[in-house]
This record gives C-alpha cells, sequence and structure tokens, in this order.
C-alpha cells in the first residue's frame, strides 16, 4: 500500500556522515571524559580544593607590611563580598548565573548565531562564571590544534561537577579568590590591598567595578598602568549594573565621572616598607617552619598555605625611620662627594683592580673557564643599565666594571630601634635601598664599634669599684707594645684631669684605656660578654677605643641593660605564626636574661653619664641643634680614618642603634668633621625622634622620664667634671696615675707630698 521511503544516495551519505560525525563527537568527549586528554578531578578532589595562598606579614598594629607568594592570593568569605561586587561581577560577566547549572545553552547558542555566522562580536561570549572559575582553578593545557575544544569541554564537566557540588554563593566566593587580576595579583582581597589598600569588605562601587573590568584583560585595563582606560571600562561595567537593574539611573550619574584614584601597595620583595627587615624575617621563617608539623604531617610552605606572621615592627615608626634615613644620606652623600672631588678613592684605578675579582660576574666566568683577557672584556662591554641614584633612577650605557665603581662610592647604613624592657624591634633599616643594596647592615655586618664600645669599659670600672668621680688626666702615655693612644681632638690640654663621666661624655680616648688598664682586659671582655657581646674581641689595649667588630644588634642588646636595671635582652620580632584559618601554631616570648650583667646602681650611674654625652658632650647637637626636649642618653662612635659612624640614643622606652659608613672597608670620610658619629650617624636618630614628637600615637615613647638617680647615685656623681694639675703636679706628675674625688675639706685623697714625689723620681730613675 505504502511504498517504502529511501533516501536518495546523496542524502544518505550526508546522513551517516553526521551520524558518524555525531558518534565521533560522542567518542571523542568520552576520551576527555575518561581522561585520554588528561586526568580530570573527581569530585572527591573538587570536594577539598587546595589553592596556593600568599603568607602575610603584619606589623604589631595589624597593618600589612608583606607577602611572601608564588601567586598573590588571599581568600575572602561570602560574608565579606559587598553586594555590589557581586552585582557588578554578574552584571558584566553571566547574567543569568543563578538560572543555569555551570553552562549557559541560551549563551552559546547566541554565541553561535550572533558571533560565529553574522560576526557580531558585541554579542559576548558564552562563558560563565563556574566555566571561568574551572579554567582558574586547574588552567589549560597545550592539545596542538584541538586545544580550544579539548579544554572547553574539560571545563564544561569541571563546571557540572562544581555545580553539583558547591552552591552559587560558593562557586562565587572560590571563583573571587581565585580569579587572575592586573599585576600578577590572584583574589579580590588581594587586589583590593594592592590597589586600594582597603580590604574586599570595604571597597566601594567604583572600587569594585574596577577590578571586576579588569577580568576582561587584566593588562590591557590595569588601572595603574591605564588609569583612562581603565575608568571607561569601569563605566561599561556601571551601565551593565544599571541596564540590569543592580543601579538607579541616579545612582550611575552619581559616579560614572568619578576618576580612578588608587592607593596602590606593591608588595615586592625588594621595595616597600621594611624590605630588609621582610628579607631576613623570611629566612627566620623558613627556619621555624622547618621544624613544624601539620596535624596530617605535612610541612608548612611559606609561599603556600596562607600563614599570617605577626611581628612586634611598629608601622608608622618604620616609614618614620625610613624617612629620616632618606632625608639625612641624601645631604651627607652629596657633601662626602663633594669633599673628595676629582681625588675621590673609588676613581682609583687600583681600587677598582682590587674589587674586580670579588664581584659574581668575574667569579661566574672564572668558574667557566675564561681567561683574565676574556673576562675583562665582557666586564667592559656597555650596555643599557639602571642606577641607583638618591632622589632618581639613571638609565645609562654602562659595563659591569661602570657599574661597580659608581656603587663604590655610596654610603650606607644600618638603624635598629627596639624596646629595651622586651627586646620588640619596632624598627628596621637595613640599608639605603635593598633593590640595589641587599646587604643587610643589622643583621649581617659587622663593624669597628669605635668609641660605643667605651660605656662598656666604664660599666667595668664602676662594677669594679672605681668611684665614678675618680680623676684621669688627658696625657698620652705610651704602652709597652710601643702604642700611644691619642685623641680626636688636639685641643686637649695635657694637664687637665676628667672624671669618668666627663671623660665619657667628652669621649676621650687617653682616659678610656687608662680606665681599661686599671680594670684589667680580662675584666672588661667579661662584662662585655656579660652584656650579650658575642663577637670575638680583640686582647688588646685598642679594645677601649672600639677596634672590636660587631653587628649593630649586639650593641643594642648591650645598651639595653642601662635602662633595664642592668639586664640586656636580645631583639626579637616574631611574636607569633597562624595558619590561615587563624590558629596559632606558634608563639614566641621575649628571651628576658636570667640575671643581670651588672647592678642597678651600675646601669644608673652609667645612664647619667651618657645623658652628660647628650647635654654637653659629643652628642649634645641633639639639644642645640635638632632642639630635642626628651630624656636621652647616649653615646657616638668614630673608627680610624673615619670608616665608621655611629650613634646609640637611649630613651625610657627605646634605645636606638644606628650605623653609617661606606661598604668598601678601603673607603671612609675625608674628614672627622663629616664623618664623625655626631655627624653621619646622630642626625638619622635626631630626625626620627622630631617625627615622633610630632604624633601623639609616640607619646608613650617621647614623653617618657627616665626615673631620677638614688641620693646614692647623686653623691658618687657629685663632683668637678674637671681639674688642672697645679704647679708642682705639672713638674712632678707622671699623667697616667688616677687621682681619686677631693673630700669634704677639699684636699685630694692619697695626695702625694713634695719630698715624695721627688723620692719618687729617684726611684724611677
Amino acid at each position: 500500500m505504502f511504498k517504502k521511503f529511501k533516501l536518495p544516495r546523496y542524502a544518505q551519505w550526508i546522513l551517516k556522515f553526521f551520524v558518524g560525525l555525531f558518534l565521533l563527537g560522542c567518542l571523542f568527549y568520552l576520551s576527555i571524559y575518561i581522561g585520554l586528554w588528561g586526568s580530570i578531578p573527581e569530585n572527591d578532589d573538587l570536594k577539598h580544593l587546595k589553592q596556593s595562598e600568599a603568607t602575610e606579614v603584619f606589623a604589631s598594629r595589624g597593618e600589612l607590611i608583606g607577602k611572601y607568594y608564588i601567586f598573590d592570593r588571599q581568600p575572602v568569605l561570602f560574608e565579606e563580598i559587598p553586594e555590589h561586587l557581586t552585582n557588578a561581577l554578574i552584571a558584566t560577566e553571566d547574567i543569568r548565573y543563578y538560572d543555569h547549572s555551570g553552562i549557559d545553552s541560551r549563551s552559546l547558542l547566541r554565541v553561535f548565531f550572533k558571533t560565529i555566522l553574522m560576526g557580531d562580536k558585541s554579542s559576548g561570549g558564552g562563558s560563565t562564571i563556574t566555566l571561568q572559575l574551572a579554567k582558574n582553578l586547574f588552567g589549560r593545557n597545550d592539545y596542538g590544534y584541538v586545544s580550544i575544544v579539548v579544554n572547553k569541554v574539560r571545563e564544561s564537566i569541571i563546571a557540572r561537577r562544581l555545580e553539583d557540588i558547591y552552591t552559587k554563593k560558593e562557586i562565587l566566593t572560590l571563583y573571587l579568590n581565585t580569579v587572575p587580576f592586573s599585576d600578577n595579583t590572584y583574589g579580590i582581597e588581594s587586589a583590593a590591598r594592592k590597589f586600594f589598600n582597603t580590604t574586599t569588605a570595604e571597597l566601594s562601587l567604583t572600587e569594585a567595578a574596577t577590578l571586576v573590568g579588569t577580568l576582561k584583560a587584566s593588562h590591557y585595563y590595569n588601572p595603574r598602568l591605564f588609569p583612562e582606560r581603565s575608568k571607561l571600562r569601569r563605566n561599561v561595567v556601571l551601565h551593565q549594573m544599571k541596564k540590569y537593574g543592580f543601579l538607579s539611573s541616579e545612582e550611575l550619574a552619581a559616579v560614572k565621572e568619578d576618576p580612578v584614584e588608587l592607593h596602590y601597595q606593591f608588595f615586592n620583595h625588594n621595595t616597600g616598607t621594611a624590605a630588609y627587615f621582610r628579607s631576613q624575617l623570611q629566612k627566620d621563617v623558613k627556619a621555624i617552619l622547618d621544624t613544624l608539623e601539620k596535624d596530617n604531617g605535612e610541612t608548612y610552605n611559606l609561599y603556600h598555605d596562607g600563614l599570617q606572621i605577626h611581628t612586634t615592627l611598629d608601622y608608622k615608626m618604620q616609614k618614620m625611620a625610613e624617612e629620616a634615613m632618606a632625608e639625612h644620606m641624601t645631604g651627607l652623600q652629596e657633601q662626602f662627594e663633594r669633599s673628595y672631588g676629582k681625588n675621590a678613592p673609588w676613581l682609583k684605578e687600583q681600587l677598582i683592580k682590587e674589587a674586580i675579582p670579588k664581584t659574581t660576574q668575574y667569579k661566574n666566568l672564572a668558574a667557566a673557564g675564561w681567561s683574565e683577557a676574556e673576562i675583562l672584556d665582557s666586564l667592559n662591554r656597555k650596555k643599557d643599565m639602571e642606577l641607583f641614584g638618591w632622589g632618581k633612577k639613571q638609565l645609562v650605557q654602562a659595563s659591569i666594571i661602570d657599574s661597580l665603581q659608581h656603587y663604590m662610592k655610596f654610603l650606607n647604613m644600618g638603624m635598629l630601634n627596639m624596646d629595651p624592657g622586651s627586646g620588640a624591634v619596632k624598627s628596621w633599616v637595613g640599608g639605603i635601598n635593598h633593590e640595589y643594596f641587599k646587604y643587610d647592615h643589622v643583621s649581617q655586618s659587622k663593624r669597628q664599634v669605635g668609641s660605643t664600645f667605651k660605656p662598656i669599659v666604664y660599666t667595668s670600672a664602676v662594677e669594679a669599684g672605681i668611684d665614678p668621680c675618680t680623676y684621669y688626666s688627658v696625657r698620652e702615655v705610651t704602652y709597652n707594645e710601643g702604642w700611644t693612644p691619642s685623641n680626636s681632638s688636639a685641643d686637649e690640654d695635657p694637664h687637665m684631669n676628667y672624671s669618668m663621666q666627663a671623660a665619657l661624655s667628652r669621649s676621650i680616648n687617653t682616659i678610656a684605656v687608662k680606665v681599661l688598664f686599671d680594670v684589667g682586659l680580662e675584666n672588661v671582655i667579661t662584662q662585655a660578654k656579660k652584656m650579650g657581646i658575642t663577637s670575638n674581641l680583640p686582647k688588646y689595649p685598642s679594645l677601649a677605643l672600639g677596634t672590636a667588630e660587631m653587628t649593630i644588634e649586639e650593641l643594642g642588646t648591650a645598651y639595653s641593660g642601662f635602662v633595664n636595671r642592668g639586664a640586656p635582652v636580645k631583639p626579637y620580632y616574631i611574636t607569633r605564626i597562624t595558619d590561615k584559618y587563624g590558629k596559632t601554631i606558634v608563639e614566641f616570648e621575649p628571651e628576658k636574661s636570667t640575671r643581670q650583667a651588672f647592678s642597678s646602681t651600675t646601669a644608673s650611674i652609667m645612664l647619667e653619664m651618657m645623658k652628660s654625652t647628650v647635654n654637653e658632650g659629643t652628642a649634645a647637637r641633639l639639644r642645640y641643634k635638632y632642639q630635642l626636649p626628651n630624656d636621652i642618653a647616649g653615646k657616638t662612635g668614630t673608627t680610624q680614618d673615619n670608616k665608621d659612624g655611629w650613634f646609640v640614643g637611649i630613651t625610657p622606652n627605646l634605645v636606638s642603634v644606628t650605623w653609617v659608613g661606606a661598604d668598601d672597608h678601603r673607603i671612609g670620610f675625608r674628614s672627622t668633621g663629616l664623618g664623625q658619629g655626631a655627624n653621619s650617624a646622630l642626625p638619622v636618630f635626631a630626625l626620627l625622634m622630631q617625627k615622633m614628637n610630632n604624633d601623639s600615637d609616640f607619646n608613650e615613647i617621647t614623653q617618657a622620664k627616665f626615673p631620677a638617680p638614688s641620693s646614692t647615685v647623686q653623691m658618687m656623681l657629685d663632683c668637678e667634671p674637671s681639674e688642672r694639675d697645679n704647679f708642682l703636679e705639672r713638674l712632678f706628675t707622671d699623667g697616667d696615675k688616677p687621682k681619686k674625688r677631693k673630700d669634704s675639706k677639699g684636699e685630694k685623697e692619697e695626695k702625694k707630698g713634695l719630698f715624695s714625689k721627688i723620692k719618687g723620681i729617684f726611684n724611677k730613675n
């Protein structure tokens, strides 16, 4: 009855082709599904998503000062994400987000007909937020010509699984925590902190729209590099929000003309606040983490585990210390170079020749078997190079040897500020610029400490029972070793005698050595060790003048005892480390000394003696030049040939140690006037104190007062600072014998008579 319908031959071939194509597509899909093109995460894997998270470093008041990361990422909870941020994201990236289950079929059809067939690029793409999340989480692989197809299929499978496991809110949260923003930043929290110095929860409407706008092309719409382009894209996001009912016309009009205002915080390892501190902290924390294990037995990873490191650093003081350093060192560098003119040591050929073999480039080429001539030829080749300069970077044509000569001329510095009661480090300036000068002068550098060692000598003397009002002659003496120490000032009257207090405040070398001989060299070394000095101390009388090399941290420890009733404390700067959930995994307490290094009476005496250094001695410019009214004690220090300048400032709640000098030990200041610690190092402390005096946040430090010395200490220091030899003493005295204080009648105790002195002359002969 009915004829059997039979397709034409060509139609059969077409049908077979499409069926075959369909079957081939199914097989292709199946091959991807079962993992022939690479494994696809199963549901169990997706339930326990692990993403690399940056470790954060916090100052004492919770300010974020740095990060350690491979990818800069910190997670946030959905409750921390403002509604206008999710609205901006959905309006721009996936308006049907709540209506699909990972793959938006309607959008795909729109893409096929409008974008592919009709060429309408404005119709948008078919990628959903869930598909983008799959890409963010697992990336894309290279499969040659079929890469885009394979990757899209893999992402669609993962997206379906994600939708089965997580709620829409959870997917939004995962997306915002993993999506890449501009400047190698991953996750909304890191982006909020980097570009606007705020948290995700506090992002304004325009800030949120700006960040969402960058997702289309993170470099092209980078708000730091292209602010105008970023503003245009931000306004597209705002218009999308208005189009889909998330904003009213009035709300749009109120914000669309606002400029893109950034508060950029770039947590680069070499730049930003406390770069030297963060570099040292990184080494310390890695060593600490090597000793710890997670509950599952795995070790912690500094760069992946999203840890939080809490430190003692005072963020505001750190900023002020860095500003004070830059203000002073800029001018000092200019004076330093001008003082030498064309005769600068870094211009001398021999100095450069001696420095070349010490460079990393020379050592690497020599290790590779290059000849001396080949190495020098390579190091002399000029290329575009960025060189450090105060106030600006210089882009020049220069060789490795040119750069070596350029950097040899720079003065460097180190400064540590710590709480003398606990040892908590408040600020740490390891050098003038971490990007160009990696060497940390707080933790790594050992330099001769000059006259800052003298308080240790005098502490030994007071502990040994020598009366602080014992008078010593300023006269030079030649010792058995043929060594004749002299004073930095040629104006000292050889017939003057000074009490130990006056001698310390004036930093008189000849008297410091005489005191050391009275106490005994071994006793001074023992006392220094008690005070926290761990470096090897030379067993020579020149130790009294600071020929020992020490770190800034050691001096900080030693001087802390003067404020802490004779008990020194070691600097510390990590209070605790927590995991990404806030659980404390290790905690640190101040490492207080179990016993005193010297008596509280000696501490009080030494403090009064070092107050004189500030009030009328070598550090007096703190008063007359910088007009600092604070309670301050301290000691300046200058080494031979003006190679090192030091200043240690002591206030009731802060000990500050500053060093200034050239990294190359062969280069010193041309004159003592320029290189002395009072001129090279002290001003950094002075400028810092001025800044702190103008900020009420530091009242606890700046307005603190030293406790009044006891009546006993006042009596022990109650003497004239100096006296001059009388005629007979000038005629017959050796000048190297200490004289005790005058008694109540004004007579010197144990004062020798004329005939005794004459007899002494014959005895010597």
